[in-house]
């Protein structure tokens, strides 16, 4: 699984996101908002994915970064959106469905659901925090990694 040739399919364009969780989005607002001057461009309520998010961004256009600030809707259930409180980076990736193929080949575990619309509209999954010894033994090394695919214009602007 871990063999192969090493030339991508894809290219990891630049970061995407950066996520974090707490017990309230409101205060969450208050740092990353009114004092830091991010501006609130969305909100995200998902019951399945235990998640009230707000999505807030630093920069324009292509070059902007999202910063993703949740709270969990039952902070007893799972997933627990706000532990640990960086929840999640996310990269834009040019070419998703080829990076999901070859990253799976090479025994990468990735977390369920495939690939499916995220928060931002755009076609998302995610690398396991943890690889399973048994089957797929590489993951994020403790860390929730998104791989979104990256719209044209991020492409052009990015892909170099």
């Amino acid at each position: 699984m871990l063999g192969g040739s090493l030339e991508r399919p894809f290219r990891v364009l630049g970061i995407q996101q950066i996520a974090v969780g707490g017990p309230s989005k409101a205060a969450l607002r208050k740092l990353w908002v009114d004092l830091l001057g991010l501006t609130a461009v969305g909100t995200y309520r998902s019951d399945q994915e235990n998640v009230d998010e707000d999505i807030l961004r630093v920069g324009d256009g292509p070059h902007a970064v999202e910063v993703d600030v949740m709270e969990p809707i039952d902070p007893d259930r799972s997933p627990k959106v706000h532990v640990p409180a960086l929840n999640h980076v996310g990269l834009w990736i040019d070419k998703l469905p080829e990076a999901v193929d070859w990253l799976t080949a090479r025994g990468v575990r990735f977390t369920p659901g495939g690939i499916r619309k995220g928060a931002g509209g755009h076609d998302v999954c995610f690398i396991h925090p943890r690889g399973d010894a048994n089957t797929m033994p590489l993951g994020g090394e403790g860390v929730l990694i998104e791989l979104v695919q990256a719209p044209p214009d991020v492409v052009a602007a990015l892909g170099g």
